[in-house]
C-alpha cells in the first residue's frame, strides 16, 4: 500500500487503448456496471465533468431497470479492476442477450475472456497487483477514454508530474493521529459527494475502522440533529470525529452553512477537522484531496496494527456466497 501511493502519479502516464474497436459504437449516454473500486471513477467524473456525459452508476446484478429502446441508446460500460466481480459479468451477460452496445473494462479475468469471444470493444488496464482503490488512475483514464472525453485525458496526463504524494504525507498521519478512537464521519458538498465517499472507502478498506459520510445541505435537515446531545444521549456523539471538505468553487449558501455547523459542532463539543481543497485546476483538487486520504488511511491502518493493504473480509465473504 506504501508503495502504491507514493507511486499513484505513474498511474496518469497509462495510455488506454480500445480493442476491437471497430466494434466499438459512440454513445451520448452511458451505463456504467460497477461495484467497489470499480465504479469510484464514474463517481467523480459525474460530479465533476460537464452533465451532458451523465453515467448512470448501477451496483448490482443484471442492468438498470428502465425501458429496453433506452437501455439500447446507452453504451453499457462492464467495468471491474479484476474482471471477476459477479454482479458486473451478470450484466454483461444481459447486456450480450440483448445486443447493447457495449464496451469493457478490466485487468483481465472473466470480462475480458468474454469480451474476446464475442468481440466486444474493451480496455485491458494494467495488472499490477495493487488494490481497486489504489487504482483510480488507470480506472479514471479508461472510463474517459471510453466516454470519448479527449480533452479529460489530456488534462489528467499532466498529473503525473504535478501530483507529489509525499507533499501530503506528514498531514495524513497527523488527522489520522487525531482519528484514533473515533469514528470519522465525512461531510461535503453534494458536488463533492463522490470524494466524501471515497474518504470512507479508503479508511473502511485501508485503515479497517467504520467511517461514514454524508452531504450539504441535505444533512442540515436530518442528520445534525442526531448530534444535539442531552445528558441521557451524550455519550452517543462521542465516538464520532468529523472532517469537512471544505471547497471555495461550492454555492455560496453550501459554504456558509460548513461554516455555522462546524462551529456549532465545535460549541457541543464534538471534534471538527477542516480540509480545503486545493489545486490549479479540478484534476487536482479531486487527486490532491485523495492522496490526503490514503495517507490518513494508510496510517489509521498502522495506529491500530492492521494489514493496510489486504481485505480479508471481502475475500472470505466471497468464498461464502459462491
Amino acid at each position: 500500500m506504501l508503495e502504491a501511493i507514493k507511486n499513484f502519479p505513474r498511474q496518469f502516464t497509462y495510455r488506454p487503448i480500445i480493442k476491437n474497436k471497430k466494434n466499438y459504437k459512440k454513445a451520448k449516454r452511458f451505463i456504467l456496471l460497477g461495484m467497489g473500486g470499480s465504479h469510484l471513477a464514474a463517481d467523480l467524473i459525474n460530479n465533476w465533468e460537464d452533465t451532458s456525459n451523465f453515467i448512470l452508476i448501477h451496483k448490482n446484478y443484471g442492468l438498470p431497470n428502465i425501458p429496453d429502446k433506452e437501455l439500447g441508446q446507452h453504451l453499457i460500460i462492464a467495468s471491474s479492476y479484476s474482471g471477476n466481480t459477479e454482479e458486473v459479468v451478470d450484466g454483461l451477460k444481459k447486456a450480450l442477450q440483448k445486443k447493447y452496445k457495449i464496451i469493457v473494462i478490466a485487468t483481465g479475468g472473466k470480462l475480458i475472456a468474454l469480451a474476446k469471444k464475442y468481440k466486444l470493444p474493451y480496455i485491458q488496464m494494467p495488472a499490477t497487483g495493487i488494490q481497486p482503490r489504489s487504482a483510480l488512475g488507470f480506472s479514471c483514464r479508461a472510463l474517459l477514454k471510453a466516454i470519448g472525453q479527449p480533452r479529460a485525458l489530456k488534462e489528467t496526463a499532466s498529473l503525473a508530474q504535478k501530483l507529489k504524494p509525499a507533499k501530503y504525507q506528514k498531514r495524513g498521519q497527523k488527522i489520522a493521529k487525531q482519528l484514533k478512537n473515533y469514528l470519522p464521519v465525512i461531510y461535503s458538498s453534494d458536488r463533492n459527494i463522490s470524494l466524501a465517499y471515497n474518504w470512507k472507502i479508503k479508511l473502511n478498506e485501508t485503515g479497517k475502522i467504520p467511517a461514514f459520510y454524508n452531504v450539504f445541505p441535505e444533512l442540515n435537515h436530518n442528520e445534525m440533529n442526531g448530534f444535539d446531545p442531552v445528558d441521557q444521549t451524550k455519550k452517543l456523539s462521542r465516538p464520532f470525529y468529523f472532517i469537512f471538505l471544505q471547497d471555495d468553487y461550492d454555492h455560496t449558501k453550501v459554504i456558509n452553512r460548513m461554516a455555522v455547523l462546524s462551529k456549532m459542532y465545535r460549541q457541543k463539543g464534538l471534534p471538527v477537522q477542516s480540509i480545503k481543497l486545493n489545486g490549479a485546476n479540478k484534476w487536482l483538487r479531486i487527486f490532491s484531496n485523495l492522496l490526503l486520504a490514503d495517507w490518513v488511511a494508510y496510517y489509521t491502518a498502522l495506529n491500530y496494527k492492521t494489514n493496510p493493504e489486504q481485505v480479508p473480509m471481502v475475500e472470505k465473504f466471497k468464498k461464502l456466497i459462491k
